[in-house]
């Protein structure tokens, strides 16, 4: 075996049928995948099974990039909060983001039957109407009303398919 593969073997799990793998330390979660859960009236949704073990201890829901709602594990929001604290409040761009951020955050535990519910100016802010659609992005998972999803996903894959330089160094 070639030693590149030895340390990848050694560093980081295989992404598990479950769609939420651990790598890098027990409080490190990777999501990967999506699911389409429905918005009740009440403004919930049920986890898809595949996420529920890895969110059970409590989440955080924030307003995400390009419109949608970030979910993060309490640990994982811990660790971008203690960054966030560390940003330099000089700077005005850093401030904005932090207050937005950290304010529009919300504290969640899922119930038994694995709902969540997504408060209304969280709702409101990504559009989020009954169609959903849950994105496991690397360290959270992005919920989206499903047409903004589609149609952004639609943009983007044109031009994910026309990538003819490195985005990521390293990975792409």
């Amino acid at each position: 075996m070639c030693e590149f593969w030895r340390i990848l073997q050694k560093r980081w799990c295989k992404v598990e049928e479950y769609g939420a793998s651990n790598h890098r330390g027990e409080d490190m979660m990777t999501f990967s995948g999506q699911s389409q859960p429905k918005l009740d009236e009440k403004g919930r949704l049920i986890l898809p099974a595949k996420w529920r073990e890895a969110l059970g201890d409590g989440i955080y829901l924030t307003k995400g990039q390009d419109r949608c709602v970030s979910l993060y594990t309490a640990t994982e929001f811990s660790k971008i909060s203690e960054r966030l604290e560390a940003a330099r409040q000089t700077t005005k761009a850093a401030r904005f983001f932090v207050r937005n951020f950290m304010a529009s955050a919300e504290s969640e535990a899922p119930d038994r039957q694995g709902r969540i519910t997504i408060p209304g100016h969280l709702r409101e802010y990504a559009g989020l109407g009954r169609e959903l659609i849950l994105a496991g992005v690397n360290n959270r998972i992005e919920i989206w009303d499903l047409a903004t999803w589609n149609a952004f996903m639609a943009e983007q894959d044109s031009e994910f398919a026309d990538l003819d330089e490195e985005v990521i160094p390293g990975i792409f």
